[in-house]
């Protein structure tokens, strides 16, 4: 199979997967239940693919895991993530995670 022809066959099949996995619950309403289990686990899907899409920013320096003190990423994910956990409000912990992680460059140039 040709460079070309593997595009193609990509391009077509990523575009039934979306077109499929969308038009299933219109097409199939109400009659289509799912397990209590799948519905549980899919209340999660949000958070893991935020998750999934914060991470790699945070923990990653040039290709390798970063836990250290001098990480200001991680210690603004940190604080932002206890504001969160405490005030419920994301105004106030974006403040914050902007915040330390200003204060962190800052005093902890790289």
């Amino acid at each position: 199979m040709t460079p070309t022809m593997k595009f193609w066959v990509a391009v077509v099949g990523i575009g039934l997967t979306g077109i499929v996995t969308r038009c299933s619950f219109l097409l199939f309403g109400e009659r289509l239940v799912l397990p209590r289990g799948v519905e549980r686990a899919l209340r999660h899907a949000p958070a893991a693919a935020l998750a999934a899409i914060i991470a790699p920013s945070v923990l990653l320096a040039d290709g390798h895991t970063d836990f250290s003190p001098g990480n200001p990423r991680l210690g603004a994910v940190i604080v932002a993530a206890l504001v969160m956990w405490r005030t419920r409000e994301m105004l106030w912990s974006m403040a914050a995670g902007v915040a330390v992680y200003t204060a962190l460059r800052l005093l902890w140039p790289a």
